[in-house]
C-alpha cells in the first residue's frame, strides 16, 4: 500500500479510499472545508467541522462519515486516525496503520503556528510522510503570528485615525475568521461581506463565536473594519467607499509586489499554512522514514529534507537516487 498521483488527486493504493479527490469518488477523505479540497463524493470521511462546510458550499453531504479528532476506527484490515492539521477550523491530518503496524500520514494543508480558531496541529508520527508543500520554498519564512497581528492592528488604528475605512482582504473561510476573532478581542469593530459573515455564523455554530460583527449592507459606520474577499473586491465593489486603504492578508506577501498583484495598499504575511522552517520541522518530528512531498514546492521541499538526511521525493516525481548515510 502506498500513496499515487492519480488526475482525481491522491489515492490510497489497495483501498477504496483517495485523499482530497477534486472530483467526486466513491469514497474520499477530505482534509479540509476549503473550495480546491471538497467535492461531491458518493462517500466522505471528515471531521464534524469540515462536513459542515461541506454542505454550506455545495449543500448536503451524501453519505457522511463524520470523525472526531483522535478516533480510531476501521476501513477493511486498515486502521485510520484523524488529527489536527492547524489549518482552518476542523482541519485534519489522516493516518493510515497496516496489519503490519507500518503508519502513513497525509497532512493535507498543514499549519503549525498557534492558532485562535483551529485546532492545534498535532504530530502525527509514521513511517511514509505525505505533506503538502505549498510554502516550501526556502525564501518563504514568516514572522511570528502575534508580531504580525500587531502590524495588522497598528495600520488599521492609523487608517482610522486618519479617517479612511480600512479593508482587509482575506479568504472567506479560516484565514477571515482568525484575524476578526484577533481584532474583535482587542476591541474592534467589524463588519464582514456576507460571504465571510456566513462563515463566521457557523463558526459561532461550532464552538467558536466572534464578536463584534456584522454583515455589511454596502455602508460602513465610523470606527468600523471591513473584511472582504480578494476576488470580490477586484470589480468596483468597494468604489463607494472613500476614503479608503486596503490591505491583504496572506502567506505571499513574502513575494515582492504582492500587495499590488492583489491590488491592495500594503500585503501582511498572516497565512493559515505552515512555512518553509515549519514543514521542515514538522517532518523530521514526525519519525518518518519516508518524505512525499506534494503541490506548491514539492520539489524544493524534498532537496531540503534529503539535505537534512531524509529519504524525500516529490509525489508523482521521478524516482530519486539517494546516497547510503
Amino acid at each position: 500500500m502506498s500513496v499515487e498521483l492519480r488526475r482525481n488527486g491522491m489515492h490510497l493504493t489497495g483501498t477504496p479510499l483517495s485523499l482530497d479527490a477534486k472530483r467526486k469518488s466513491p469514497l474520499c477523505f477530505v482534509s479540509h472545508g476549503h473550495s480546491d479540497h471538497i467535492a461531491r463524493h458518493e462517500s466522505t470521511i471528515a471531521t464534524a467541522a469540515t462536513l459542515r462546510f461541506m454542505a454550506h458550499r455545495l449543500g448536503p453531504v451524501r453519505e457522511p462519515r463524520e470523525v472526531p479528532f483522535n478516533t480510531p476506527f476501521e476501513l477493511g484490515a486498515l486502521r485510520l486516525e484523524l488529527l489536527p492539521a492547524g489549518h482552518i477550523l476542523g482541519s485534519a491530518q489522516l493516518r493510515v496503520t497496516r496489519p503490519d503496524g507500518r503508519r502513513i500520514v497525509y497532512t493535507g494543508d498543514l499549519n503549525v503556528a498557534p492558532s485562535l480558531t483551529a485546532e492545534a496541529t498535532v504530530v502525527a508520527e509514521c513511517d511514509t510522510l505525505v505533506i503538502e508543500s505549498t510554502f516550501g520554498h526556502p525564501r518563504y519564512r514568516f514572522p511570528p503570528r502575534a508580531e504580525v497581528l500587531g502590524q495588522v492592528e497598528a495600520w488599521l488604528r492609523m487608517q482610522l485615525e486618519r479617517g479612511a475605512v480600512p479593508v482587509l482582504l482575506g479568504y472567506p473561510l479560516g484565514k477571515s475568521q482568525e484575524a476578526m476573532k484577533h481584532l474583535a478581542g482587542r476591541g474592534f469593530s467589524l463588519v464582514a461581506h456576507a460571504s465571510i459573515f456566513e462563515v463566521a455564523q457557523l463558526y459561532a455554530e461550532l464552538g467558536v463565536p466572534i464578536e463584534n460583527l456584522r454583515c455589511y449592507d454596502g455602508r460602513v459606520e465610523p470606527g468600523e473594519v471591513l473584511f472582504f474577499p480578494p476576488h470580490h473586491a477586484r470589480g468596483g465593489a468597494l468604489a463607494p467607499l472613500w476614503p479608503r486603504a486596503t490591505a491583504v492578508l496572506t502567506g505571499w506577501a513574502v513575494d515582492r509586489g504582492a500587495s499590488r498583484r492583489y491590488g491592495a495598499d500594503v500585503a501582511f504575511a498572516l497565512s493559515d499554512h505552515a512555512d518553509f522552517p515549519g514543514l521542515v520541522s514538522y517532518a523530521k518530528s514526525t519519525g518518518a522514514r519516508e518524505v512525499l512531498t506534494c503541490h506548491g514546492f514539492a520539489e524544493e521541499l524534498a532537496q531540503a529534507l534529503r539535505d537534512a538526511g531524509m529519504d524525500a521525493r516529490p509525489l508523482g516525481g521521478k524516482p530519486q537516487q539517494l546516497g547510503l548515510f
